[in-house]
Parts: C-alpha cells; sequence; structure tokens
C-alpha cells in the first residue's frame, strides 16, 4: 500500500510538469502563429484574409498535435453560445455606437467568403485556447488558472490587429468564453459565441 501511494504521489507532479510543458509549448506555437499573421498581413493584419486563413490552419494544427479532438456538439451548447454571442455584441455595440457594421453594398460572394473565413479563424482559436490550451493548464493549475491563462492570451493576440486599446475588452470577452468552456465542459459554446460574436461585429 505503501509502495501504491507513493506510486501515485510521484505520478501526479510528472502528470502535472508534462501538461505545464504541453501548455508553454501551445502558448509559444500561439505566438509565432499571431506574429506570422501579423507579418503577412501586412499593412492591415486585421483585414487580410490570407493571413487569416493561414492562422486558423496553423492553429488547427496545434491542437490536432496534441491529441485535441472536439466531440459532436451539442445542440442545447450551441444555443448557449449563440446567445452569449448576442449578448456580447450587444455590450460592444452599446459601447462603440455601432450597430451595423457591414457595408449593405459589399458583393455577396464577397461577403460569403469573408463570413466562411471569420467563422474559420473564431473556432480555430476557440479549438486551440479553450480547448487544448484550457486543458493543458487546468491539468498543471487548476480550472482558475486555465480561465486567467487563456483570456490573457486570447487579448494579447489581438494586439497587433487592434491596439493595446482593445486589451481590456478583448479580456472580458475571453472570460465570457472560458467561462462557456467551464460551464459546458466542451469548445462548442465558447465557438459558437465566438463566430457569432465575430460575424456581427465585422471583426476578422
Amino acid at each position: 500500500m505503501r509502495h501504491h501511494c507513493g506510486a501515485v504521489l510521484i505520478s501526479l507532479p510528472r502528470h502535472a510538469g508534462r501538461s505545464a510543458t504541453r501548455a508553454l509549448l501551445l502558448l509559444a506555437g500561439l505566438a509565432a502563429a499571431a506574429s506570422l499573421r501579423t507579418l503577412i498581413g501586412r499593412p492591415d493584419p486585421a483585414a487580410s484574409l490570407p493571413a487569416a486563413l493561414l492562422f486558423a490552419g496553423l492553429l488547427s494544427a496545434l491542437a490536432a498535435a496534441t491529441g485535441v479532438r472536439p466531440a459532436r456538439p451539442r445542440i442545447q451548447h450551441l444555443v448557449a453560445g449563440a446567445a452569449a454571442g448576442l449578448a456580447l455584441f450587444a455590450v460592444w455595440a452599446t459601447v462603440t455606437g455601432s450597430w451595423i457594421v457591414i457595408r449593405p453594398e459589399a458583393p455577396r460572394a464577397e461577403l460569403l467568403v469573408w463570413s466562411v473565413v471569420v467563422s474559420l479563424v473564431a473556432v480555430a482559436e476557440e479549438v486551440l485556447l479553450r480547448g487544448a490550451l484550457f486543458s493543458a493548464v487546468a491539468a498543471a493549475g487548476g480550472e482558475a488558472a486555465a480561465l486567467v491563462a487563456t483570456s490573457l492570451a486570447f487579448a494579447l493576440i489581438h494586439v497587433p490587429l487592434y491596439g493595446w486599446q482593445a486589451v481590456p475588452v478583448d479580456l472580458g470577452i475571453g472570460f465570457v468564453l472560458g467561462s462557456l468552456r467551464l460551464l459546458s465542459g466542451g469548445v462548442a459554446a465558447p465557438a459558437a459565441a465566438h463566430a457569432l460574436l465575430d460575424l456581427l461585429a465585422g471583426c476578422l
């Protein structure tokens, strides 16, 4: 029994250490992907579709490399995520005074492509941040640490796109998305909220 208990006590720190290492590697990969997006998207990375697609692909590859396989989304999680996305947009629109963000004269084909890319980026960010990274940090230091770490990472990767003035807003959004992950236990709810918010707010 002593030997068994000792083995358990020893394995826990090793498991936490592996999770911490995985989290650091994911953060490094996320930073590299964000930097590459900024470099390729010059002079306006926030509006570059090719840079956004590359970013989404890199994040998806990073998440897949950790073995993350998102479960089939449940309808109630998608509905909850959509409701949260609408609420976030209402707050954002009230603060900025921008309720109409899409030009009515925009070509339908262009708008369709833009919408698909926006959705892909939002889902890829959630699979990595609220999926792979959240799980790694939670295993190493608990869910509270995961909520803080993923919210900070979410805010910082958007600095090259929207500037430091957007950090408080992005921190709040990241906290809401992380809370959705905690409440639902998966990435479907935060992914739905994130995609809908970006589509309504005109963010890429």
